[in-house]
């Protein structure tokens, strides 16, 4: 299906150009004209004086001042950059020392845990029970014998009684001397 191209032309009032506008599917590409070489003009010598010659050769020359100041400025870059490479070294190295003691850790406690629950299991309490009223004459208390009381206001208890040298309160009978 072809289709009609319409060329719609305005007149600008400002520059008196005229544009074209093309509808419909196949629009025209403009001409482009050919870009101008431009052709270098030859540059004319300034002749300079032998005094403003002389000036710009001292300027940029260098001298036994500026050499030092650029030896003192490149040790003072380079003692820097050793000092950051040392310090960042010591992050890695504390790094690394910190995740090895945190698996060394892990590790022990780990084992401590097991030696724990492996010893927590072999305890038999009704063997200690009997072993503690049998052997070491130990007895359950009687009603007399316990004495409750409220906790005071402060944080620690007075003594009335002396406690004896040898440490013992009270003995069983049943122990044998």
């Amino acid at each position: 299906m072809a289709q009609s191209n319409k060329i719609v032309r305005y007149k600008n009032t400002h520059h008196d150009y005229r544009s074209s506008y093309v509808y419909g599917n196949t629009v025209r590409q403009p001409e482009v004209l050919p870009k101008r070489k431009k052709v270098a003009q030859p540059r004319r010598r300034v002749k300079v004086s032998a005094q403003v010659r002389r000036n710009r050769n001292r300027a940029t020359a260098m001298n036994r001042a500026y050499v030092l100041f650029l030896i003192f400025a490149s040790v003072c870059v380079v003692t820097a950059f050793m000092f950051y490479l040392k310090l960042q070294a010591d992050v890695v190295n504390g790094a690394e020392t910190i995740t090895k003691m945190q698996r060394e850790l892990e590790t022990i406690t780990e084992k401590n845990n097991t030696d724990y629950h492996e010893i927590y299991e072999q305890v038999d309490l009704q063997k200690i029970k009997t072993k503690a009223v049998e052997k070491l004459g130990m007895v359950y208390t009687s009603e007399g014998h316990v004495e409750e009381y409220d906790c005071p206001a402060g944080s620690f208890v007075k003594q009335y009684n002396a406690i004896p040298e040898d440490g013992v309160l009270a003995q069983s009978k049943r122990v044998a001397d």
